[in-house]
């Protein structure tokens, strides 16, 4: 069984690097305008910056405009608790181009039509001219007629969103309150996974980001390797603490805890890590509200379902656990293809990129097994914390990085390149700890 996962991910790592080498090297051209923009306005809340814009956006020579079409998303960056003058619309195409909204002094669409076009990715009708302000450059447009919508985009984030789901509702199948009493009676073994996952993790993700030089130059990079620190425990972990022979109830006991807590921990760390960054922010309460309905409701049906039918659910959690490494090569693979040009940045996603997740996980693993027998545990129960906590939950990762790149403005999709990377790379560590853990003397349980 190992072998077999191992080949599976060897062809994905393959398969990754293959797409980074065949896209071309190159640097969007709007990212410095952003960066400077998202200073300018999230961090020194410059209102009068804004309106200063907006006159000389209006002021154009819009008679000359070039009219073009182009596919791209509408983002907003805003003063905060500023009223509708201290907000800022900006269309990014698919190279990374950036297109400042000229907005007329009456009429037009209000903010509440502009931050529901900024939810999806769409087809828009622009007419722009180029101009200059503060001694910088600028393409401003007018949006000519209504955007359009592209459907399957929305069927992708649909069926994710579905996949993940069922996932989590074969999870539950897996589940009976007893695995939860647990927590009672070897709560140190618990208490000691609770503080690796949500509290040394996330702090190991914020070193290596500042080693790697990621906090300051790229802070969605950044935002990525917290955001797989902050995600509950995979499935999968449980399946190699089976194979190292470890305390297999301990690990679903702390897999199944990890993911109630993420309703909490993932927003809280997010919000928390988040606000250091040079200028990023996330949407804790979006964050909240998706892990309500992806882990927290199919968790709970799941579970029902056990406890009312469980032989039905016996038989069918193997389909669903299935249904999980697919759901991760799923969202790999297509999200991969439908970023191949975000890969041509090569400055910003080369060798060291793709260490880092791997080093991340690596270290959650080490740090697990260590801390775990610096406390005395068991053999089995170090195996246990040494996998829960290098070992994440990356589809739910990846899913929350989908949902939310397009509201945070995160120019290339780097939280979902980050776990699609970590989503392979941890197993490279952890197939390297079953083997070991194998190979090692088994102790007497504690």
């Amino acid at each position: 069984m190992s072998k077999r996962i191992v080949s599976s991910i060897s062809i994905i790592v393959i398969a990754l690097f293959a797409c980074a080498g065949i896209a071309r090297a190159g640097v969007s051209p709007g990212e410095d305008l952003y960066r400077f923009l998202s200073k300018k306005i999230m961090a020194d809340r410059d209102s009068a910056f804004i309106e200063n814009l907006a006159v000389k956006s209006r002021d154009s020579d819009w008679p000359s405009a070039k009219k073009i079409e182009l596919t791209g998303n509408l983002r907003i960056l805003a003063v905060r608790d500023a009223d509708d003058s201290g907000a800022l619309f900006f269309i990014r195409g698919g190279s990374g181009d950036m297109y400042i909204v000229s907005r007329p002094e009456t009429g037009g669409p209000t903010r509440d039509e502009y931050e529901s076009m900024s939810k999806n990715r769409m087809i828009f009708t622009l007419e722009t001219v180029n101009g200059e302000h503060e001694g910088r450059a600028y393409t401003f447009a007018r949006i000519a007629g209504e955007p359009k919508g592209i459907l399957l985009d929305r069927m992708f984030k649909v069926l994710i969103v579905l996949m993940l789901f069922f996932v989590m509702v074969g999870m539950g199948l897996t589940l009976k309150i007893s695995d939860f009493t647990l927590v009672f009676s070897r709560p140190l073994a618990i208490i000691l996974g609770i503080v690796l996952l949500y509290g040394i993790m996330p702090l190991a993700a914020l070193g290596l980001s500042h080693l790697f030089g990621y906090y300051h130059a790229y802070p969605y990079i950044y935002l990525g390797l917290i955001l797989a620190a902050a995600t509950p425990a995979a499935v999968t972990s449980n399946l190699l603490t089976h194979f190292s022979k470890g305390d297999l109830a301990l690990s679903i006991s702390l897999t199944s805890i990890s993911t109630i807590l993420a309703l909490f921990s993932m927003p809280l760390l997010l919000s928390l890590y988040g606000k250091t960054a040079s200028g990023a922010t996330v949407p804790a309460m979006l964050i909240a509200q998706t892990i309500i309905v992806l882990v927290i409701v199919p968790l709970a049906v799941g579970m029902t379902i056990r406890a009312r039918f469980e032989k039905v659910a016996v038989k069918a959690s193997p389909v669903f656990s299935a249904m999980g490494l697919i759901t991760v090569i799923f969202i790999i693979v297509t999200g991969v293809i439908a970023n191949i040009n975000v890969l041509a940045d090569t400055e910003r996603y080369n060798l060291r990129f793709y260490l880092a997740p791997m080093i991340l996980a690596a270290i959650g693993i080490i740090l697990g097994f260590a801390v775990a027998r610096i406390f005395r545990l068991s053999v089995k129960q170090v195996r246990s914390l040494s996998f829960e906590t290098g070992m994440r939950n990356s589809a739910l990762a990846l899913t929350i990085a989908i949902l939310i790149q397009d509201q945070i403005g995160d120019f290339y999709s780097s939280l979902f390149m980050v776990n699609g990377v970590y989503g392979i790379a941890m197993y490279v560590p952890a197939l390297i700890a079953v083997q070991l853990f194998r190979r090692s003397s088994s102790a007497p349980d504690a």
